[in-house]
């Protein structure tokens, strides 16, 4: 056994005063002072595995022979994080030796706190191919559940991530062959700023050029203050108890994905205000949390700890429509596979509300379906008693005397009606949660309340009693958990401008979005929606894109239209479905009632157009499925144009809509809204909160173009919903007007030129080649990174005046933008190069880079793209020249996606001459032909430098790119008609893999070759 020691280092005051050695000593002091047990005597994977064997043993009360360890430690380890973490939950079976089952649990999974709680350090893990040393790892009864690695520089979160998945992703490593399986959080800290994410499959822990990154978190307290200091974090969430509570209790296993989320820290608050008030009997509350927020992960999380809770009868999750009711019960299911079964119809719902089945405890239904299963009134009850039989409200009679709790989704529209008060009154006993992104004050409430005699507006306080719990979207937008806004209040020319809320010419409107789509999608990458006032301007608008892209098509023979459809829904016409869906859709319902013929043919006509774009057979009886098309193209937007089987042409660039998915919808890739309604409160911010899911780096906000001149409604509604002052409320959600940006860009230029002068160079691209040391090109990684950064953010903005145009051009003209963009992609590939060595560079400035290739990749720019333009650049006139040769270079350098071809591509530019026209297929077939025989000369070259045969060298690349794994034998193989001592013979085949392994590399194209790093870390 190990013994509880004491550290006396004083506190490091900052990262930078103290080496990494230091740090770990006084984090290890902590630990001690949080009564973990910190055992010295653990260095190796042999006294881990010992140490796990004596702590399982005690836990189990069982003695293993040692073939049974090894066979427990066989079956257990896994290189699937998700097994691994199942395994840690459950309680699984082993059978020994003699054929008798033993049933165990890996730790005490009743009471997480009883549980051994150690420290080990600086733990070396040897396999097959990895050598990896530890910081730290803390063990639950033996087994090591958090990794906590230690910097001693100022890090980028996403640059310590990376390092993180580059030890994952080592063939061979500890993660896949040892303990570490059962690693469920990294921390990473340089004592000042402190981070943690979930370990994951490769698939879900990846680090690639779109940069869509696992969430990676800073702990924070019920204020949303957050707690960076390694000290502080150390006691807030490292403590014995906790640690516990938030492995198992706060992290999810998403079944259908295989994948473990960790709750945010206000999530995990509102959950356990939840379970508090419910165990404490203290009445009802709502949980205050933007849109955006993951409110369905929270409510979930309560829903699933109440399941086990056995003083609660039932817990319904009550949801306000049909297809929130199905999306919500897919999360649900998504989280935890048949958690939640399909309640088809009020008879349905009725028999699992009766069920005494542990599988029916959790019910998901929509208000609508419950109240008429509790109204004895409802049309539902009247009929069954009609039909001599038993009335549901009668039926669930016995369940007034249960305690139930009951959650609200969105609690700000039907739960202020009479459905509201049946279900209050029906279960007394029952306690009311409501989660809202947008609450209802008075400053916004429609319903009337009477209250004795008074009679006033209902708000969401009056409703559910009390708040429990808030975290708003500025704690979201100041946490990068969701992104501002840029609203453009559209101005028309003219000397007459109309009044802030009166509408614009409708053919104006269209021709300004076509006019700035692009720009605010970022040449399409994102895409859009349109709301419109009404069903009958919806269509007037469909009819006006249909007319004005034609004309533009005609007039411009280049121009792109947008792919554009509606979304409204159809007059019901007895279709109780369509009833359901307009319950929650005000406006729809009402335009419904006028002239529902000429909606009803509008729409046919609109489905009809969809049907022959994308080749589907949707009519208007089957609306719901053309509806769930539209919303799952919006999400398709994700996909890059070359990777789909039509290139791009399955996409929807824009849609128009009237109430629809301006509540509840969320797609990443999209960015625009285009607003011809007039909105407010919290109408405005549910419709805005559609554009600002987080991204990357290529989406900086959510945009907003208003027709309505909207700003006093937008300054409202910011101020009501922000839980800060107004002023600093305004600056957090909006982003800042444009004349501050192009100063922030102009002096992210002079700072780009001034350090270039400090090294005795011109600011010019050309230049940047001329950096010496690699200190001097990370640090003009870090300053053209800001520029780019700008440049993406002022592209995207659509209210740019003509002068202000002209002032970004004299900034950085686009030509010289490009070349430094080029030098940029060159610079940090050679520094990547050396980051991805195992180990890193060896210097810290370049270990901590933040590469973000993602800011140089452009949407409209692809693979096919660029095969296309240089078949168009051949085609020209050597006396009409409108693309050179060099321009088209410098685009192809200048582009991320190109990184690992761009000199070959540009090498078979400079062989190609403008009047000598080839067509595509004959640029595709040259260009093979050319990166073949450039292939073939580069292996030759090498081939004899180092006395070997050409022909049996390009077979054993080829062999490895075919199989993507690195054989020694077939190496050694290679160098066997040298007929070599073993000694030369090692050293020769170091020397030939120091020049194979970044060739290797460039040709997997990211692919990650097993056994390669064992000749990686020779280098």
């Amino acid at each position: 056994m190990g013994k509880e020691i004491e550290y006396g280092l004083p506190h490091p005051g900052n990262s930078f005063d103290v080496n990494e050695g230091d740090i770990e000593t006084e984090f290890l002091n902590i630990l001690s002072n949080l009564k973990y047990t910190i055992r010295e005597d653990i260095r190796d994977r042999a006294a881990l595995e010992a140490n796990f064997r004596e702590k399982f043993e005690a836990l189990n009360r069982v003695t293993l022979t040692d073939g049974e360890f090894q066979r427990l430690l066989e079956e257990i380890v896994t290189p699937d994080v998700f097994t691994a973490a199942q395994t840690l939950r459950h309680i699984n079976s082993f059978t020994r030796d003699n054929g008798t089952p033993l049933n165990y649990t890996l730790v005490n999974i009743k009471d997480w706190c009883k549980n051994s709680f150690e420290a080990v350090h600086q733990v070396r893990i040897n396999t097959d191919y990895s050598h990896h040393r530890y910081d730290v790892l803390l063990l639950i009864n033996g087994v090591p559940v958090v990794q906590v690695e230690l910097k001693t520089l100022g890090i980028s979160p996403r640059r310590a991530m990376q390092q993180i998945v580059e030890y994952k992703n080592d063939p061979g490593n500890g993660y896949t062959r040892t303990l570490l399986c059962f690693v469920q959080l990294f921390v990473v800290s340089n004592w000042t700023q402190t981070w943690y994410f979930t370990n994951n499959n490769p698939r879900h822990f990846a680090f690639h050029a779109e940069e869509r990154f696992l969430p990676i978190y800073q702990f924070a307290d019920d204020a949303n203050n957050k707690i960076a200091n390694l000290h502080d974090f150390a006691d807030k969430f490292l403590a014995k108890c906790t640690l516990g509570a938030m492995i198992s209790r706060y992290m999810v296993l998403v079944a259908s994905e295989q994948k473990l989320l960790m709750m945010r820290p206000y999530q995990i608050y509102a959950v356990q205000r939840i379970i508090t008030c419910i165990e404490e009997n203290r009445g009802n509350g709502y949980i205050w949390h933007t849109t955006g927020s993951g409110k369905t992960l929270t409510s979930f999380k309560a829903a699933t700890l109440l399941k086990d809770n056995p003083d609660i009868h039932k817990c319904l999750f009550v949801v306000d429509r049909k297809d929130l009711d199905r999306q919500t019960r897919e999360e649900f299911n998504r989280f935890q596979e048949g958690c939640v079964e399909e309640n088809t119809n009020t008879a349905m719902l009725v028999r699992r509300l009766l069920s005494e089945d542990y599988a029916d405890k959790v019910i998901v239904t929509t208000i609508q379906k419950l109240g008429l299963a509790l109204d004895e009134q409802s049309r539902r009850n009247k009929s069954r008693e009609k039909g001599g039989q038993e009335k549901y409200s009668d039926l669930l009679a016995p369940l007034r005397e249960k305690r139930l709790a009951i959650i609200f989704d969105e609690c700000h529209r039907s739960q202020f009606g009479e459905t509201h008060r049946i279900i209050k009154e029906f279960f007394p006993k029952a306690q009311l949660f409501g989660f809202t992104g947008t609450p209802i004050f008075e400053q916004n409430a429609t319903v009337r309340r009477i209250d004795g005699e008074e009679q006033r507006l209902a708000t969401t306080k009056d409703v559910f009693q009390q708040e429990l719990h808030a975290y708003t979207i500025t704690h979201a937008i100041e946490d990068g958990n969701v992104l501002r806004f840029h609203v453009d209040y559209y101005k028309p020319d003219g000397e007459n401008p109309p009044m802030p809320g009166d509408p614009v010419s409708k053919r104006a409107i269209v021709e300004a979005i076509l006019e700035k789509h692009d720009a605010a999608t970022a040449g399409r990458r994102f895409n859009a929606l349109f709301a419109t006032a009404s069903i009958n301007d919806a269509i007037e608008y469909y009819e006006l894109f249909q007319a004005v892209q034609a004309e533009r098509v005609a007039a411009e023979p280049e121009f792109v239209p947008l792919k554009v459809t509606a979304v409204f829904s159809p007059p019901p016409d007895g279709n109780a479905d369509v009833r359901q869906l307009q319950e929650d859709l005000p406006q729809e319902q009402a335009d419904n009632q006028v002239e529902p013929e000429q909606k009803q043919e509008a729409l046919e006509r609109i489905i009809h157009d969809y049907n022959e774009r994308y080749g589907t057979n949707f009519t208007v009886a089957a609306f719901d499925d053309y509806y769930k098309d539209v919303q799952q193209r919006i999400k398709d937007q994700q996909y890059p144009n070359e990777d789909l089987p039509k290139k791009g042409a399955e996409k929807l660039d824009l849609t128009i809509v009237v109430d629809m998915l301006l509540t509840g919808f969320d797609s990443k890739y999209l960015n625009t809204l285009y607003v011809d309604k007039n909105l407010k409160h919290h109408s405005l911010i549910q419709a805005f909160s559609r554009t600002n899911r987080i991204l990357n780096a290529t989406k900086p906000y959510g945009h907003i173009l208003d027709f309505r001149g909207q700003q006093d409604k937008v300054d409202e509604a910011v101020t009501l919903f922000s839980g800060a002052a107004a002023e600093t409320a305004r600056q957090i959600w909006l982003v800042d007007p444009a004349p501050k940006v192009i100063e922030q860009f102009k002096e992210a230029k002079a700072a780009l030129d001034e350090f270039l002068r400090s090294q005795g160079l011109e600011p010019r691209p050309q230049e940047v080649a001329n950096l010496k040391g690699d200190d001097a090109r990370a640090a003009f990684i870090n300053r053209f990174r800001e520029v780019q950064r700008l440049a993406t953010q002022l592209d995207q903005y659509t209210d740019l005046t003509e002068e202000q145009k002209q002032e970004i051009e004299q900034i950085l003209p686009k030509d010289a933008l490009r070349a430094f963009r080029g030098a940029y992609l060159e610079t940090a590939q050679r520094l990547r190069e050396q980051c991805d060595k195992p180990g890193g560079s060896g210097n810290p400035v370049i270990d901590q880079l933040d590469f973000e290739f993602v800011l140089f990749a452009q949407a409209d720019i692809d693979y096919d793209y660029i095969m296309q333009l240089i078949a168009r650049y051949t085609g020209q006139d050597p006396k009409q020249i409108k693309l050179t040769r060099e321009q088209l270079i410098g685009l192809i350098e200048s582009d991320s996606k190109f990184l690992d071809e761009r000199e070959l591509i540009a090498a078979y530019v400079r062989t190609l001459d403008v009047g000598t026209p080839l067509d595509e297929a004959q640029i595709r077939a040259g260009y093979e032909k050319f990166k073949d025989e450039k292939h073939a000369q580069e292996l030759a070259d090498v081939a004899n430098r180092h006395g070997l045969s050409a022909q049996a060298l390009t077979d054993f690349v080829d062999g490895i790119l075919a199989r993507m794994i690195f054989d020694a034998d077939k190496l050694a193989e290679l160098f066997a008609p040298l007929e070599l001592s073993w000694r030369d013979r090692a050293k020769r085949e170091l020397a030939l893999m120091d020049e194979l392994i970044s060739l290797l590399k460039k040709r997997a194209r990211g692919r990650a070759i097993s056994g390669l790093s064992a000749y990686e870390e020779g280098r």
